[in-house]
């Protein structure tokens, strides 16, 4: 795919795991991606919506349809018949601004000569509704996997990345209604929508999955060895994993990765550790996560040392090579963060906005 769909692709797995701390916030973002040149193996225009960290609708582009990405937003239907069809024309309309978009930024930074070449345009819209009543609200633009320009709804502001992005800005500023529009959907539509998926959500949201984990080994070339741990399959996202040595937590010569987003909308993580082969026995990995009883412990085993960990499974965790923990503080819990468009006529009920943007950007 190369460095620029690399570069798109880890600014959308980023901002997946940027979740603010407030468990009981939700939020509603959508995910827009076109790319200049199909043939790399990528497809020309991606949507996809997300509830909190769930997936629940995306654009198939070989189809020129919306679909649904999981069971809830079925509900949907009964209280608004037309939603697939009118959110569909909405995608369609925002892949050919896209194309537009893909043509005309390349411009704006000399790239002339490299339209051939593989090129993005993503858009990440969106609101969250906090515990306390207040809401938050995004709506950015990235080329090539870098920022590129973004609304403050507050000061109906356009902040451009570069001398590039200051043509669009230019632009938009030109047209004072674009930021009273984009404003009016982030504080009244988008929540009102944000709410009612809750509604439509509420089970899958406060559902758990137990996480199945599994111990590696790596011998090193200066005699060490180290031990990796695997959690995979779990939600929600929080997890506390770490490496302890007769039974206290240890952090010297430890390494951990992020909590990353799998494509069924569960996680996995790992933490791994380096020692001295004759100390493997001292060691083990502790797992916390809401969906057992309590702390469990993992040592590696031969040959494989994959073991399923379910909820209530702390009292046979010894049976299955797992040693329950005593309790331990909870995991520093996170969330997601926001999404955008234009308000729907009265009485109809729409998740995306008809909004798709400016061609001539």
């Amino acid at each position: 795919w190369g460095a620029t769909a690399e570069k798109a692709l880890l600014r959308v797995l980023t901002l997946l795991i940027s979740f603010t701390e407030d468990p009981s916030s939700h939020s509603m973002r959508f995910f827009r991606t076109g790319v200049s040149d199909p043939s790399e193996g990528l497809p020309p225009f991606t949507v996809v919506g997300y509830l909190d960290d769930q997936p629940f609708l995306y654009y198939d582009w070989r189809t020129r349809k919306d679909q649904p990405k999981c069971s809830w937003i079925r509900k949907v239907e009964k209280d608004d018949p037309d939603y697939w069809e009118r959110n569909t024309q909405i995608s369609w309309n925002t892949e050919q601004v896209f194309k537009v978009r893909l043509v005309n930024v390349p411009k704006y930074y000399n790239q002339t000569a490299s339209l051939a070449g593989l090129h993005t345009w993503q858009e990440m819209y969106g609101c969250e509704l906090r515990a306390d009543g207040s809401t938050v609200a995004l709506d950015e633009y990235a080329y090539d996997g870098k920022t590129y320009l973004s609304f403050d709804k507050e000061t109906l502001t356009w902040t451009a990345a570069d001398a590039a992005a200051q043509v669009t800005k230019r632009k938009l500023e030109a047209e004072p209604a674009i930021a009273q529009r984009n404003k009016a959907y982030l504080e009244g539509f988008c929540v009102e929508t944000l709410q009612r998926l809750v509604g439509y959500a509420e089970g899958a949201l406060q559902r758990k999955e137990p996480p199945v984990v599994k111990v590696t080994h790596e011998q090193g070339r200066d005699g060490t060895e180290t031990l990796t741990c695997r959690a995979f399959g779990f939600y929600p996202k929080e997890i506390d994993i770490v490496w302890t040595k007769d039974g206290e937590v240890w952090l010297q010569d430890t390494f951990s990765g992020v909590v990353a987003p799998n494509s069924d909308g569960t996680y996995h993580a790992w933490a791994s550790v380096r020692l001295d082969p004759q100390d493997r026995d001292r060691y083990r990995c502790r797992v916390g996560h809401d969906s057992l009883l309590g702390p469990l412990g993992f040592a590696w085993e031969e040959p494989d040392g994959e073991r399923r960990v379910g909820a209530g499974a702390s009292p046979r965790g010894a049976a299955w090579g797992a040693v329950p923990f005593p309790p331990t503080g909870r995991p520093p819990v996170s969330r997601p963060q926001a999404a955008w468009h234009t308000p729907p006529p009265p009485g109809v009920f729409r998740v995306q906005s008809a909004f798709s943007g400016f061609s001539t950007l």
